[in-house]
């Protein structure tokens, strides 16, 4: 019975870590991590023979987690939203394939793709064949390009 509240620290880490698992990571990682820190708490608690060191432990790393390492996983677990599909192509550059004059589309390749392409608002010169463009903006499957 002297290991039994390291036992508990064991057992009430470890479903903290199921639980986690479990929900699809919904707290951010961190039922894992202060699970594991329980679970270390309550191993060292068996190894010293001591539940109240056992208990410090976990303390101690649950604070340092909390205080210190909570930021940085929660910044490595972040991810940066990327634009997709036609929005990702603006501010690229691209070549014009087909001449693009006002009121006359033309096409453009960028990144090894065909797009149908206009002037953009400001730009009333055509472009010619071989004529390198920045892809303003995107409107429909139409490359808006200066």
């Amino acid at each position: 019975m002297e290991n039994f509240w390291d036992w508990v620290l064991i057992v009430t880490g470890a479903l903290l870590v199921l639980v986690e698992v479990a929900l699809g990571g919904f707290a951010g990682f961190d039922l894992v991590l202060i699970g594991s820190a329980f679970i270390i708490g309550g191993v060292a608690g068996i190894v010293i023979k001591s539940p109240a060191i056992g208990f410090v432990i976990a303390a101690v790393l649950c604070v340092l987690y909390i205080g210190a390492g909570r930021r940085l996983v929660r910044k490595r677990m972040q991810t940066k939203p990327m634009p997709s599909n036609a929005d990702a192509l603006i501010g690229m550059k691209g070549m014009v394939l087909q001449r693009i004059a006002p009121h006359a589309p033309g096409q453009v390749r960028v990144r090894d793709e065909t797009w149908r392409a206009s002037l953009a608002a400001g730009v009333d010169q055509p472009l010619e064949n071989g004529t390198e463009v920045t892809v303003t903006a995107v409107e429909g499957v139409t490359l808006q390009v200066r």
